[in-house]
């Protein structure tokens, strides 16, 4: 299966895709956990920021649980394989409509981080996505503010995303901004 489809990739073609990739064992990039420290060079680095309300009570927790449920990913329209929580080393498709492209990303959790203040997790590619690096997605209460960021290292890795850079950036930014918006109205 290819990362580029103009079909919607079945259930059974994705569940086929993760096993693959499973077996294959490996991030296809060197600096894995780097998104918890300092990011590497060589790729693009993204940094963004919503504030997501003073803590009302539980607005930490819903948005906390949000994100844990994929609700950043769901919320942009961006469908996740297999339909469960965020949970320790899992690998997982994101399935990503353009309009007349399907866009097919593999990923594996790296991180989980659970403290009662933060909660954030972090993914990385694996060789079945069309880009290489890692994504960290966090909700933290500090100050009486609930904040959500993503912070996020990345190039291009397959043949059409490379020659396609413009196109494929301009994506990443738009389904970046719709995990924004996704959170703060889970949060709200």
């Amino acid at each position: 299966m290819d990362v580029f489809s103009l079909r919607r990739p079945s259930e059974s073609a994705l569940a086929r895709l993760i096993d693959e990739q499973k077996a294959q064992g490996q991030f296809s990039y060197a600096e894995v956990g780097a998104t918890a420290a300092s990011l590497p060079d060589g790729y693009r680095h993204d940094r963004w920021q919503a504030d997501l309300g003073a803590d009302d009570g539980d607005r930490f927790r819903r948005a906390s649980e949000a994100l844990g449920r994929w609700q950043a990913q769901r919320g942009a329209g961006v469908r996740v394989f297999p339909d469960e929580p965020v949970m320790p080393h899992a690998t997982f498709a994101l399935v990503i409509p353009t309009g007349f492209l399907y866009v097919t990303a593999v990923g594996r959790l790296v991180y989980i981080v659970d403290e009662p203040d933060r909660f954030a997790f972090a993914y990385g590619t694996l060789s079945a996505h069309p880009e290489q690096g890692e994504e960290a997605f966090a909700i933290t209460h500090e100050d009486g503010r609930v904040r959500f960021e993503i912070v996020s290292f990345s190039r291009p890795r397959h043949p059409l995303a490379r020659i396609g850079a413009p196109v494929t950036r301009a994506m990443q930014v738009r389904v970046t901004r719709a995990y924004l918006e996704a959170i703060r109205s889970a949060a709200a």
